[in-house]
């Protein structure tokens, strides 16, 4: 007999009360209360409710120790955040989420500080600012030294209850109420507790946000508190919406190790200790990180919870020491307070002796799926916060993001639901098995995930404990519709898709560890693992990477000397200028959803085609299925000619349509007007080449185009060669002093100079300079200058030149033209997208 299935509903009473609202709100952490507090000030006639398993004050937030991660500093940029996340999350971020994150999270968090929250700041009143593992930047803000969370917490607790958004404390959220349509109506919850609400009722409204928190509590040992029971996850997967990503479950590498055998919540030791200095010794007092990582202490979390691990494997010990004893008592009580006195609680004294750490479950990276405006896969129902799998974690979540993660997406959430959703039907009866799992069965999952798929897992581990979950789903008696029934049904539930996931995933990456497969696979696993729950069971979807560029076109890419990773982050940004919050109306309104199309890229002119490769990346990221290429890079094309056929959902190319042609008319267009020039000069000896004159974050593609033409290209930056101009001259003292100042700087790096008159060659070829630029020379003084240079040094032609007098140029001897104009003024050639049909 098999076991039964997990249940689509949990057992439960009717519901005895009906509360109405505009947003019903489930979670009272960061991204529960900002949500409801964005969304007040937008529709301060709405009715927003917030429910919360526990008190207001209660959650995973209030325990965040360390801060929150924001570009402050002058000398810090949003893109330096962008990659310090993008190389935590091992792959598997969403470039587009991270974006949204590093570029408004400053402005979120000064909207945080503007509803009171007090960050702790230096002697002039600047925010004090710190660093964790893996940022390469002081960029986390703190508070109470490392009561971050207990601060943002108060702060909004007080905002809320001093607005008009109701609250409903002590209630557990049970299942998800839909329409006949599948739109989420709301939900129903228990209220434990005696009063006009109390037992079983349902909330109705138009929109329904999980911000439930994490899932920690389906480990025996984690730092989550005990109502982080994967309430929010669960729920979803009842609901048949996608979970995505549950196998990259962060251990925190330095959980204060209370004894063999300890579980239940377990003192966290934060990362920002190691910021401020501190550092990790195995029991002989060896600094083992240093040769782990070059941040050492201060990589990112997976590497050093897994260097941890190796040593506690290696040794046969239970855990290792974090060294923070030079800081001295003082400094503890200062920086760390909360951290120093909860040490002390437990006999353990940071300031004279070493503290006992281990790793603990700590974080969720994956969740519910959502979009970028939080949006799930069902109508109405939207994810926020730990709950959420938004894309900006990956495999890994970067230290303090999380918090920073609440505020931007729940400010994103507020705005889509603000800007009207169609009101849900009438709430129908959910379909599907109901149970419920004893109660006593929990100790047991916890037990069996530590063991089966904490840190280290493998094969055999991940088998045995899907096999124990099955096993515990039987119960010899009744169970009764209870709290701790309904927690006990949701962990069994979060863990029993965990595991699966788990168990999918051959490879090592990020905060997934298996034992038999210690490698990251990029060629098999560059991709999601998403979940629904149906009545047979789980559905598992491998989805590929959604920013990984098929490696057909990364490679051919770098055959042509351009940077995949650059083209992708060159997409982004194009597309977030046109995909704002409310992305592209026009199609969403005009094309159903569920449209597919076939469409050719046509040539209107005749010219030179530069960047298909391009076009057909920015076409894939937005869900073209299939792209056939009529022609390749740097051909010579004519009007009416189809360049490329494209095949997708047709809101996906419609959408795609002006950003893959901006870049295609553009680079063709360069590759058109180079082409120009090269035939005037063909036969003479002298190539075309470009200058610096380029549009910004377009060089290397217009340099590359620049190429498709024909043409060759001077330097791609400042430090490729040196290059003395007058006003070089003038500062240095002289030619001659130029060249000397160049040559003890930078000895192997070729001097090229700029002249303005035929009396200045002598005093450069003097010098041994390796290429002179003839500035705005006429034809005769080219001419006598290649009579004076006689091959010393390469000639280059520049300023005043136009396709007329190329060739005159260019027969004098000169080894090049170099034309600005070619990247800098080039005419887009014509080129539009026509659907068939």
């Amino acid at each position: 007999m098999s076991a039964p299935a997990i249940p689509l509903r949990l057992t439960a009473p009717e519901p005895g009360w009906t509360a109405e609202a505009d947003v019903v709100v489930v979670g009272s952490g960061v991204a529960g209360l900002t949500v409801a507090l964005r969304y007040a000030e937008l529709d301060p006639a709405a009715r927003v409710l917030v429910v919360t398993k526990d008190v207001l004050s209660s959650g995973s937030t209030r325990w965040a120790q360390g801060g929150i991660a924001a570009v402050l500093d002058p000398a810090d940029t949003p893109e330096e955040h962008l990659n310090d996340t993008l190389v935590a999350g091992v792959g598997l971020c969403d470039v587009r989420a991270v974006r949204a994150l590093v570029t408004e999270g400053p402005g979120a968090l000064r909207r945080l500080m503007a509803r009171g929250a007090r960050f702790d700041r230096t002697a002039d009143g600047d925010l004090q600012l710190t660093r964790e593992g893996g940022h390469r930047r002081d960029r986390i803000v703190h508070a109470g030294g490392d009561a971050t969370g207990a601060e943002v917490q108060r702060a909004l607790v007080e905002a809320v209850r001093a607005s008009a958004v109701e609250v409903i404390e002590h209630a557990l959220v049970l299942d998800l109420l839909k329409d006949a349509r599948g739109r989420a109506t709301g939900v129903t919850l228990h209220v434990m507790g005696e009063g006009a609400r109390d037992g079983v009722g349902a909330v109705r409204a138009r929109a329904v946000v999980l911000a439930t928190g994490g899932m920690g509590q389906v480990y025996a040992s984690t730092t989550n508190p005990a109502v982080s029971t994967g309430d929010g996850v669960a729920l979803a997967l009842r609901a048949g919406a996608v979970v995505r990503d549950l196998e990259f479950v962060q251990f925190h590498p330095t959980v204060l190790w209370l004894g063999e055998g300890s579980s239940g919540q377990q003192p966290l030791i934060s990362e920002a200790v190691r910021g401020e200095g501190a550092f990790l010794i195995d029991h002989e007092g060896n600094r083992f990180m240093r040769d782990v990582h070059e941040l050492a202490d201060l990589a990112p979390r997976d590497v050093v919870a897994k260097a941890i691990m190796r040593v506690i494997q290696e040794s046969g010990r239970d855990h290792v020491h974090l060294d923070g004893r030079h800081f001295g008592a003082e400094r503890w009580k200062a920086r760390f307070p909360t951290i120093y006195a909860v040490c002390r609680e437990h006999g353990i004294d940071p300031a004279t002796e070493p503290i006992p750490v281990a790793p603990a479950a700590h974080y969720a990276s994956g969740g519910v799926r959502t979009d970028l405006r939080g949006r799930t896969s069902i109508e109405g129902l939207y994810a926020c916060g730990e709950v959420a799998c938004t894309g900006v974690h990956g495999a890994n979540r970067l230290a303090s993001n999380s918090l920073l993660e609440g505020l931007v997406f729940a400010e994103r959430i507020a705005r889509d639901i603000h800007e009207g959703r169609p009101a849900p039907g009438e709430p129908v009866a959910g379909r599907g098995p109901t149970g419920l799992v004893d109660p006593r069965a929990r100790a047991r999952v916890q037990a069996h995930l530590s063991t089966g798929a904490g840190v280290l897992r493998s094969r055999e581990s991940l088998a045995a404990t899907a096999r124990a979950l099955r096993d515990a789903r039987w119960t010899p008696v009744a169970v009764a519709p209870c709290t701790e029934a309904w927690e006990a049904t949701n962990l069994l539930t979060v863990a029993t898709v965990l595991v699966g996931t788990a168990g999918a995933r051959l490879e090592t990456r990020g905060s997934h560890w298996r034992e038999d497969f210690p490698e990251r696979d990029d060629n098999d696993w560059l991709g999601h693992l998403d979940v629904t729950l149906t009545e047979e069971g789980q559905r598992m979807t491998y989805t590929p990477h959604g920013d990984a560029m098929p490696a057909r076109l990364a490679q051919e890419l770098a055959a042509t000397e351009l940077d995949a990773s650059e083209v992708d982050a060159l997409i982004d940004r194009a597309l977030a200028e046109d995909l704002t919050h409310a992305g592209d109306v026009t199609s969403a309104a005009t094309v159903p959803a569920e449209q597919r199309s076939v469409a050719d890229v046509v040539a209107r002119a005749d010219g030179i085609v530069a960047g298909l490769a391009v076009a057909e990346a920015v076409f894939v990221r937005l869900g073209a299925a299939r792209v056939e290429r009529r022609a390749k890079d740097g051909e010579r094309v004519r009007a009416g000619d189809v360049l490329m056929t494209v095949e997708g959902p047709t809101r996906g190319l419609l959408t795609a349509e002006r950003t893959a042609l901006n870049l295609l008319t553009h680079l063709s267009g360069v590759a058109t007007l180079t082409g120009r020039w090269v035939e005037a000069v063909s036969g003479t000896g002298a190539r075309v080449r470009d200058s610096r004159k380029t549009l910004p974050g377009l060089r290397a593609l217009e340099k590359y185009a620049v190429r498709c033409g024909g043409g060759v290209n001077h330097r791609m930056s400042l430090s490729d060669a040196a290059l003395i101009k007058d006003n070089h001259v003038v500062a240095a003292g002289g030619v001659a002093e130029a060249f000397r100042a160049v040559r003890e700087r930078y000895p192997d790096l070729p001097i090229e100079v700029e002249v303005d008159r035929i009396d200045q060659l002598g005093p450069v070829l003097d010098e041994g300079a390796q290429e002179i630029l003839l500035d705005n020379f006429t034809i005769e003084e080219t001419a006598q200058a290649v009579q004076i240079v006689k091959n010393r040094a390469k000639l280059e032609a520049s300023g005043g030149l136009t396709l007329e007098s190329a060739r005159d140029v260019a027969e004098t001897g000169v080894d090049y033209l170099a034309v600005g104009a070619l990247t800098h003024s080039a005419q887009a050639l014509d080129i539009a997208l026509d659907l068939r049909g």
